[in-house]
């Protein structure tokens, strides 16, 4: 487990920082350096791009990480990767195709207040072409268990980039339509640069020979594929409907309380880059016995530091919220909703990984198409009642569903469970510190200086508590490594 400890703690930090820059980006950049049309074509662009890439990698990236630890001999190995490499291709120049067939209506459809997009349509299928490629060069790293530099090159090369890119336009060494143009460069950059690293791991001989189990790996592909779509369309149905039923400001209100309780899933994102694979590994080889362990010490760190994160943001909550401008301060019980989601994802620890590289992950599948359908007619009867709080309480409801289900169905498949009494110790500890720090604050007269008094006194106690209580071995062992150069 060090190599998940290690692995994992340098994908956090990668993480952090890459949704700290996006947050200066998003929020004081694009506003400042940008005119709004313009600051809405480029989230259009990568909203866009980020919709499509899946169907040009169809799951792939998926099966590389499942079906690798099955493989022994080199030529079924070069086969598989041959296969994750060409399928793409294949998809991309027929979906090319067809675009050079209807490029014509394309630009008939943002003609108008939207003509803006026209010149840069095409740049949709390049973002999503080469997201699909550095998905899939991300999955060939992650199999021999690099996952750190991938994580730097997803979640901080390309943000940083765009910084850079939005202070050149500022001060005009570029203009807006050199900054669009360099924007997409940047993306083909990033996969170039991790297709070179996936290769100095491992370089394939190259043909054109099908993988054995083809009709299998196709099947997985095709329905992990539906399974990413389950996931995108539980976490954005609600923004969705919102705008349906109500004025579309209220999104924005709604997304940045999304925003903050977001970042408690962070840890396990981190996390999932390594555990992934090795929990792939497991399985094929029925070792259940590790398979266990890592399912609890996964659920024990990733509760214990995402409970870390749900208590600072719960208690501070009130005080954020007076940074934020008048209009978006009604959001607060919509945080409070869904951090818990997040915090019930961390929880889990690796499940998705279990579930997902099982032969049960179509039962799973199901189940999430059905949780879907359940949430939509939530959102349809909450709505209009409760307005965005409505929302919140339909995805409150369905993910917390699909959660206890998948919780339950590990138990019964597999006759494991995440929890020990750490687990008990972690909920004592959350539920103590943010009873305690909830009702009252720092009175600085400064909210940022109230916010950080506050959460170095809550960090303080809650690493001191779980330091002592050994709550993870693994941050147990960081620390010691770290701090006293020795193991406990």
């Amino acid at each position: 487990m060090g190599i998940v400890a290690k692995q994992s703690f340098r994908n956090l930090i990668s993480t952090y920082l890459g949704f700290g820059i996006g947050a200066i980006n998003v929020l004081i950049f694009y506003p400042m350096f940008l005119t709004s049309e313009y600051y809405g074509l480029v989230a259009f662009l990568l909203s866009a791009g980020n919709l499509f890439w899946p169907f040009m990698a169809l799951g792939v990236h998926n099966t590389i990480v499942k079906y690798f630890s099955r493989y022994t001999l080199k030529e079924d190995v070069d086969k598989l990767f041959n296969f994750a490499l060409l399928l793409p291709l294949g998809l991309g120049v027929l979906l090319a195709f067809v675009g050079v067939l209807v490029y014509d209506s394309l630009l008939n459809y943002f003609e108008g207040e939207n003509d803006l997009v026209q010149p840069y349509v095409w740049g949709i299928f390049v973002i999503a072409m080469t997201t699909a490629y550095f998905e899939i060069f991300f999955a060939w790293a992650k199999v021999y268990y690099k996952s750190v530099f991938g994580t730097l090159m997803r979640e901080l090369f390309h943000r940083i980039a765009i910084s850079i890119l939005l202070i050149f336009l500022y001060f005009e060494f570029i203009d807006v339509s050199l900054f669009i143009y360099l924007l997409i460069l940047v993306f083909f950059l990033r996969t170039l640069v991790m297709m070179v690293y996936a290769l100095r791991l491992y370089t394939p001989r190259f043909s054109f020979e099908l993988p054995r189990e083809l009709k299998d790996i196709i099947s997985y592909s095709l329905l992990i594929f539906i399974a990413g779509t389950v996931a995108v369309a539980l976490f954005d149905l609600d923004k969705v409907m919102i705008e349906y039923f109500m004025p579309i400001e209220h999104v924005s209100i709604y997304g940045i309380a999304i925003y903050i309780a977001t970042v408690i899933a962070v840890p396990s994102k981190a996390m999932h880059q390594i555990t992934n694979p090795i929990t792939a590994k497991y399985l094929n080889s029925q070792d259940f016995l590790l398979l266990k362990d890592l399912y609890v010490r996964s659920s024990n760190t990733l509760f214990l530091i995402s409970g870390l994160i749900f208590t600072l943001i719960v208690t501070n909550v009130y005080q954020l919220y007076q940074i934020i401008p008048e209009p978006y301060r009604i959001g607060v019980s919509i945080v409070f909703l869904i951090s818990l989601v997040k915090l019930s994802d961390n929880i889990l620890g690796n499940n998705n990984s279990i579930v997902f590289n099982s032969k049960y992950y179509k039962t799973i599948l199901l189940v999430g198409l059905i949780v879907v359908g359940i949430a939509f007619l939530l959102n349809m009867w909450l709505i209009p009642t409760f307005g965005i709080y409505g929302a919140a309480y339909a995805t409150f409801i369905s993910f917390m569903m699909y959660n206890i289900f998948k919780l339950i169905f590990v138990k019964i498949t597999f006759g494991i469970h995440p929890f020990n009494k750490k687990s008990l110790y972690i909920s004592i500890i959350i539920s103590l510190l943010s009873l305690s720090f909830y009702f009252w604050d720092f009175t600085t007269g400064h909210v940022l200086v109230n916010i950080i008094l506050k959460s170095i006194m809550i960090t303080s106690l809650y690493l001191i508590a779980s330091l002592k209580g050994e709550l993870s071995k693994d941050l147990s062992k960081f620390y010691h490594l770290i701090f006293k150069k020795k193991t406990p």
